[in-house]
């Protein structure tokens, strides 16, 4: 990558627009070797960077979800002890031989410390797993190696491009943070969210595209319980289209009964009335 405007260009290629700020994030993550953390409402696309990067990179993404409990045995690896078991049964195997690459399961940090080429490690929603395993985290972002006991440090091949991501669950060590540059994601604003919708269905009309961003946008500024997020916005978009609708002010009641892809408690529902949704789509007409 020459610079930054060259992530940004490439990324738009993929589908994903992104602004300077973050496209200059992910150039100097990259430039530099170092985790890249971002955080940001639920919705904006912080998983999707991960994966437009890797069609940017041509790499290979693996993916850690992150829950509270999650341990080691789920994220580096385990001994399949089913096929050791076999094994033994079989072959009367020494201990030795038990313990060897043959009979270990590599779960997603250590497949990406043993890649050829450098994959994309996207390590999601961390703030979700229990502190513990963060504290554990941060030696393999650190030295990018992993110890097992019964075979030794196994050091990264290539280092992988690392992307984690928060959502504001809890807050996230001063340890994390000092190891990861960092970047704030927010909802799109209307420009750029336009450019969005465009880019993954350019099939719709213009002046549709138009009216769901401006409803989107005006429900993001209500005090709703979950804000519609990118994502729910383009299933918006494919069932509007799904459905035929060219001009949502021609079609009331389709609109109403599409917006189950946007606001999805009874509250929110409760909170966008057709008379709104009307008077939002008359200000875009």
């Amino acid at each position: 990558m020459s610079d930054f405007h060259d992530m940004q260009t490439k990324l738009a290629e993929t589908g994903y627009m992104a602004g300077e700020s973050l496209a200059m994030a992910l150039h100097l993550a990259i430039a530099l070797g170092r985790p890249l953390l971002l955080e940001g409402p639920a919705g904006v696309g912080k998983t999707e960077i991960a994966k437009a990067l890797a069609q940017v990179q041509d790499a290979r993404l693996i993916r850690l979800q992150c829950y509270e409990g999650l341990d080691a045995s789920h994220a580096i690896y385990e001994w399949n002890y089913q096929r050791q078991l076999l094994a033994i049964r079989a072959d009367g195997v020494s201990e030795e031989a038990l313990f060897s690459e043959k009979y270990l399961l590599r779960r997603p940090l250590l497949e990406a410390i043993s890649q050829e080429a450098p994959p994309v490690l996207l390590i999601d929603e961390i703030d979700r797993a229990d502190e513990e395993f963060e504290a554990y985290l941060l030696e393999i972002l650190s030295d990018f190696q992993i110890t097992i006991p019964e075979l030794g440090t196994i050091t990264a091949r290539t280092r992988p491009h690392v992307i984690l991501t928060a959502n504001g669950t809890r807050d996230l060590s001063d340890a994390l943070r000092r190891r990861c540059l960092y970047a704030f994601v927010d909802y799109p604003d209307k420009a750029a969210e336009l450019a969005i919708l465009k880019a993954r269905a350019p099939e719709l009309e213009p002046s549709l595209a138009a009216q769901i961003v401006a409803v989107v946008q005006a429900l993001r500024r209500e005090d709703l319980e979950k804000k519609p997020g990118v994502a729910e916005m383009l299933d918006w978009a494919a069932a509007l289209a799904g459905l035929g609708v060219n001009d949502m002010a021609q079609a009331p009641q389709a609109v109403q009964a599409t917006l189950v892809t946007l606001l999805k408690t009874a509250a929110d529902q409760g909170a966008a009335p057709p008379e709104m949704i009307a008077r939002i789509i008359g200000k875009v007409a």
